[in-house]
């Protein structure tokens, strides 16, 4: 695929027929994610917290598609015990194709999830952790289905405090963002190993919306004045969406990593993207996927690579 011939939404086939959970639909990427697969027939789970949000999102992607296939599945990725409920929902589905990872946070005060984890770390990498170990053996029932989990330009430069986890001793927000979406680099890696070492039928693929203007930005401050200057440079968030739903409906292998084609990966259509050495040391992505395990208490029951 040229850099002048990439992935937008155009390019996603007909879904009828499948299931798409999304999380963090209501809003953002998500949306936007969402409302296009609703579009081209696919059912989907619009994965939130709160419902009335929920509600809210999907009467206006039923504005666009008026047959859309929509369902709200609650979930708070920030409480482990309703990332349990919502995967318990969501495998009484009768089939799960794709479960997208789009739900994060980004640079909040110091928070803690319900169960004690700093926040970015808990609902940007552990919720999802949790989340998509809940939902292999439904996966698994569906051959050609896919865990597409959301990364960051953020993650090139960022380390994992492995001393730190919880932030129980220093916390900088920005860091500690960047630290969560290696966790997720990390992650994927490490699961499409697993996956392909226990030939298993699914399919781990990561993806990054480059620099989107969201909502992801509402913890910025006095930095929020600058977002319209911003908007003219950046992804809009239909934009942002694109590397997603090339990860969860193009044509792709185990291990592949998307994101927008333009400069430095910022914005534009999407294709294969890069990822930092760091992403890719096994060592890390092992040790992470035994720590994520003993800090969740639950475990994918995939033997390493």
């Amino acid at each position: 695929m040229s850099r002048s011939h990439g992935f937008t939404e155009a390019n996603v086939p007909n879904q009828s027929g499948k299931c798409f959970i999304v999380t963090g639909a209501n809003t953002g990427i998500g949306f936007e994610a969402s409302r296009v697969l609703a579009a081209r027939g696919a059912r989907v789970l619009l994965a939130c917290r709160d419902k009335a949000k929920a509600e809210t999102a999907m009467a206006a992607i039923r504005q666009q598609a008026p047959k859309a296939n929509l369902a709200f599945l609650p979930l708070d990725q920030a409480d482990l015990a309703s990332v349990k409920a919502a995967a318990e929902l969501a495998a009484l589905e009768p089939r799960i194709d794709v479960l997208i990872n789009n739900a994060g946070v980004m640079t909040p005060p110091m928070t803690r999830t319900k169960q004690g984890f700093e926040l970015q770390l808990g609902v940007n990498h552990l919720g999802t952790f949790a989340l998509t170990s809940l939902l292999l053996p439904k996966l698994a029932e569906t051959q050609g289905s896919r865990v597409v989990v959301t990364s960051s330009i953020a993650h090139r430069n960022a380390k994992i405090d492995w001393d730190d986890l919880n932030a129980e001793r220093s916390y900088s927000r920005v860091s500690r963002y960047a630290a969560s979406k290696l966790a997720n680099a990390l992650f994927f890696f490490e699961l499409d190993r697993r996956l392909r070492a226990a030939g298993s039928p699914i399919a781990a693929v990561g993806c990054h919306p480059g620099a989107a203007a969201t909502e992801l930005g509402r913890y910025l401050g006095p930095l929020q004045l600058l977002l319209p200057l911003a908007r003219l440079l950046l992804n809009t968030a239909a934009m942002g969406a694109w590397p997603t739903l090339q990860a969860a409906t193009a044509p792709v292998t185990s291990g592949d990593y998307y994101g927008p084609m333009g400069f430095r990966e910022i914005r534009g259509v999407s294709g294969k993207a890069s990822r930092s050495a760091r992403a890719q040391d096994a060592a890390a992505a092992k040790r992470l996927w035994d720590v994520s395990v003993a800090m969740t208490g639950i475990d994918p029951g995939l033997p390493p690579a």
